[in-house]
């Protein structure tokens, strides 16, 4: 690393703070005498979601945060809780240890977290997500009796 003032490579670390995504380092330059801040984060291997069409897409947090907000429109779900949320299933998905998972395994967590999150979000969510299980109103109906068991 080199100092952005001087290029001189004759640096100190002065400060070093934790993030939740990252460390940032305040350095001095012991030429110049300028401060500078670096941030150091962990470069994750890229996530590969195989659509059910065959296709390849990359994981993208932003479309499951947006998704997952749609559903719980005007419900008490607070923004944190969603990208907390969002952050659990980013987790689970990496850490099985895969750089392929099937979308229909994105979903399934999707729907799992929101059953315990909001059931009026989990069945906005199912509603769209299972389109093509639901047959008519029985089988919303059904679905609504399963969640009320519990």
């Amino acid at each position: 690393m080199k100092c952005p003032h001087c290029h001189s490579s004759n640096l100190r670390v002065v400060d070093s703070r934790e993030t939740e995504t990252s460390i940032r380092r305040r350095r001095e330059c012991l030429d110049c005498k300028q401060r500078f801040t670096t941030y150091e984060s962990i470069e994750l291997s890229p996530l590969v979601v195989l659509k059910k069409d065959g296709r390849r897409e990359l994981f993208d947090r932003n479309k499951l945060v947006r998704g997952i907000t749609i559903a719980c429109g005007k419900r008490p779900v607070s923004q944190e809780k969603i990208q907390q949320t969002v952050d659990e299933i980013e987790t689970e998905l990496r850490n099985m240890g895969k750089s392929e998972v099937k979308s229909r395994t994105v979903g399934d967590l999707v729907m799992e977290k929101l059953k315990s999150l909001d059931y009026v979000a989990y069945i906005r969510f199912a509603s769209v997500y299972k389109a093509h299980q639901f047959r008519d109103i029985s089988d919303i109906e059904k679905e609504l009796k399963e969640l009320k068991k519990k």
